[in-house]
């Protein structure tokens, strides 16, 4: 029995990054965003992440020592508003997080990351124990905050202030899964009785992922479709058994986009703005994306189909299938633009096909935000054959934009991307399933006829620019797994 009084509707959000602090991927958008459209529903929010080398926002609100196992550090706690009833809680300890970036260099983990990271929870737990009332719910995002659940089931079960907190877990991507020496147990406090399959051991070793999948109350991903394929052989590297025996836990929920960052009727980077009502303005988009690239800006090139891709060049997202049929791209009656980095055979592929067909295909290796959001805009298609892809952004950047996705059918992707049939009105684009050369030449041969019959296509265009993306549905879904979490516990009590 626990003395805990939670605060009313109040969450505390653990990560490694969040935008606008940190960001080396999509978990730092998601981190960024969700909290906002949490707070329009109602909610608390308290986002708490390592205050790396760099940061300097915030207001220093506390200090005291924090320990993981033998280690011991004084640590600073800034507070950053972000919004009405959000904030930003930034956990200051240079010994570990003031370094050149924030998981490892060249490619190689700080081999102390277990520490690291365990010390971020840690100290956002000790700091929620300190008030009067703890949160409602405690979400953990990635392996990298995989110790909160633990922590909650084991040091902080009697805790006056969080004992009986019920936490969510959320998996972002897979294929990293916080491995450690199983030796690292009694350097994080953790007792031996863990190192069990139904725990936190993997193959010997510990899984901070594996971790807070067990013990976590409830345990989300980013869009339904990776939910499921997340429990097969084929997707779930390594951890299909262990989602399968949580899979009455286990919900998929599809991260959402900011809808006002991503907006064509007021996106400052396009040079004419245009709506699902009145898409007139998008062609000058077109115009001003094809001279960015030196491509011809005649009327013929204007009336051509023009493909996008915005992507880290590397197998995952597909480009080891584009690579397969890459003499054939510019046999497709249709211009391409591509922006990204990655492999060095990828970059090298895409500049060798620009240079040999510079009418018809534009490469730009690297990142430019204003160019992604001309691509969004200016072009007819846009092409993501990710071979997995947990949720994807882009296509639904694309959907907002008129733009129309050729997509593999997979994770995020087939959830957002509604298959084109001449008698589905609400038919969004292309996909298709087999991840074979044959199977996405065959999509883009489709689109490419259907782009010839121009209702049809205002139709595909219009109905993609209506689908609700935006992070206040998203959000309206982890209030339901928040509230199914704090029902369950309450069943126990």
């Amino acid at each position: 029995m626990t003395t805990r009084k939670p605060s009313a509707r109040s969450v505390l959000i653990i990560g490694s990054e969040a935008v606008p602090f940190a960001k080396t991927g999509g978990l730092a958008d998601v981190l960024g965003a969700l909290p906002l459209a949490l707070a329009r529903l109602g909610w608390s929010v308290t986002v708490a992440l390592p205050r790396y080398r760099g940061i300097t926002g915030g207001q220093p609100v506390d200090r005291f020592p924090v320990s993981v196992g033998a280690y011991t550090s004084d640590v600073g706690f800034y507070e950053s508003p972000l919004a009405e009833r959000v904030r930003a809680l930034l956990i200051d300890c240079p010994g570990l997080f003031d370094r050149d970036q924030l998981y490892g260099v060249e490619g190689i983990d700080y081999p102390d990351n277990a520490l690291r990271f365990a010390l971020l929870v840690r100290a956002a737990l000790e700091w929620a124990g300190r008030a009067e009332r703890g949160p409602s719910i405690v979400h953990a995002h990635d392996w990298q905050a995989g110790l909160a659940p633990v922590y909650l089931r084991t040091r902080y079960a009697s805790h006056p202030v969080l004992g009986g907190t019920p936490s969510v877990f959320t998996i972002h991507n897979l294929a990293y899964q916080g491995l450690f020496g199983a030796d690292w147990l009694s350097h994080l406090d953790l007792p031996p009785d863990l190192l069990t399959i139904d725990r936190l051991e993997y193959w010997g070793r510990i899984s901070l992922l594996k971790g807070g999948i067990n013990d976590a109350d409830l345990v989300t991903t980013v869009s339904p479709q990776y939910a499921r394929e997340a429990q097969t052989k084929e997707f779930g590297f390594g951890f299909d058994g262990i989602l399968q025996r949580r899979a009455s836990d286990f919900v998929g929920i599809l991260n959402g986009i900011d809808t006002d960052e991503w907006d064509p009727a007021r996106d400052r980077f396009l040079p004419v703005p245009f709506n699902v009502e009145d898409v007139s303005g998008k062609p000058a988009s077109k115009r001003a994306l094809l001279s960015r690239y030196d491509l011809p800006i005649d009327e013929q090139a204007m009336q051509r189909p023009l493909i996008g891709m915005i992507s880290r060049m590397v197998d995952q997202k597909g480009f080891d299938l584009i690579a397969s049929i890459a003499e054939a791209l510019a046999a497709f009656d249709a211009s391409w633009v591509v922006l990204g980095t990655g492999e060095p055979r990828y970059q090298d592929l895409w500049t060798r096909l620009a240079g040999r067909h510079p009418d018809r295909i534009g490469a730009r290796i690297g990142f430019d935000e204003g160019l992604a959001h001309l691509i969004e805009a200016g072009a007819d298609l846009f092409l993501m054959p990710s071979r997995f892809e947990p949720c994807g952004l882009n296509q639904m950047y694309s959907l907002r934009y008129g733009t129309v996705p050729v997509v593999h059918g997979v994770g995020g992707l087939l959830d957002t991307v509604r298959d084109y049939s001449p008698r589905d009105a609400r038919s969004t684009g292309f996909v298709f399933r087999d991840y074979v050369p044959a199977a996405l030449t065959g999509a883009l041969t489709r689109a490419l006829t259907v782009f010839q019959d121009k209702p049809r296509w205002g139709t595909l265009q219009a109905a993609g620019m209506r689908q609700d993306n935006s992070w206040d549905r998203s959000a309206r879904e982890y209030v339901r797994i928040y509230e199914r979490a704090l029902r369950a516990r309450r069943a126990k009590d």
